[in-house]
């Protein structure tokens, strides 16, 4: 159980207590997580699609930090007020003006992912819409420090901020999204291994540590 279920608003909370997995669940995929020296360890598996490690409490106005080192072939992402579904959905949802429909599959995570990739892609640290609308949510092409945070083959510090419709990420800290979006004002964090195609698979991996949260009031 999370200790979130015992703290009090405005106290730090650790997600993640080291040791266990506790207070977490696979969705979406079949890629594998482990516990090694205190670090939560997420592999790619041959064949599965993306796959998310995910909170089993909700949150809604909060600060998130953590610490992720990812191999550097392989994009990632942390899931933030995201939802998942028990049966299909179908979403309507504007992207770029016009209004689309999405097909969601039952146990299919998705909603706001802070980026996590290669320092080449300059897009660490933006938002982008998993599975939802499918776009980033910020604009980064004229925020060259964002776009040069992360440190590829390191360890990078990333901090989300949500209160109300506002959103805001760092990342080593960088200022990196700031942006207003109520689409979800409240559920899971979700921590991401992305899907490696066939032809070019190996067991990539991603590794987080040091994950806590406050709960704004």
């Amino acid at each position: 159980m999370l200790a979130a279920a015992a703290a009090s608003a405005g106290d730090w909370i650790k997600l993640f207590d080291g040791k266990t997995l506790n207070g977490w669940s696979v969705h979406s995929g079949k890629a594998t997580y482990s516990v090694e020296n205190g670090v939560i360890l997420g592999t790619a598996v041959l064949g599965s699609p993306n796959s998310f490690l995910c909170t089993e409490k909700e949150f809604g106005d909060f600060t998130l930090e953590f610490e992720v080192k990812v191999d550097p072939e392989l994009n990632s992402g942390v899931q933030f007020r995201s939802q998942i579904p028990r049966e299909p959905l179908a979403l309507k949802v504007e992207v770029k003006g016009k209004e689309v429909e999405r097909k969601i599959p039952a146990d299919r995570v998705y909603g706001y992912q802070v980026e996590i990739a290669t320092s080449k892609t300059g897009n660490s640290g933006n938002v982008y819409d998993e599975a939802r609308r499918a776009v980033f949510l910020d604009d980064f092409s004229n925020r060259p420090k964002a776009r040069a945070a992360f440190k590829d083959g390191k360890w990078n510090k990333y901090r989300v901020e949500c209160k109300g419709d506002s959103i805001k990420t760092w990342v080593n800290g960088a200022a990196a999204a700031d942006f207003k979006d109520a689409t979800t004002l409240r559920g899971i964090i979700g921590l991401q291994v992305h899907q490696v195609p066939k032809d070019k698979f190996k067991a990539y991996q991603v590794r987080w540590r040091n994950i806590r949260i406050r709960e704004l009031p």
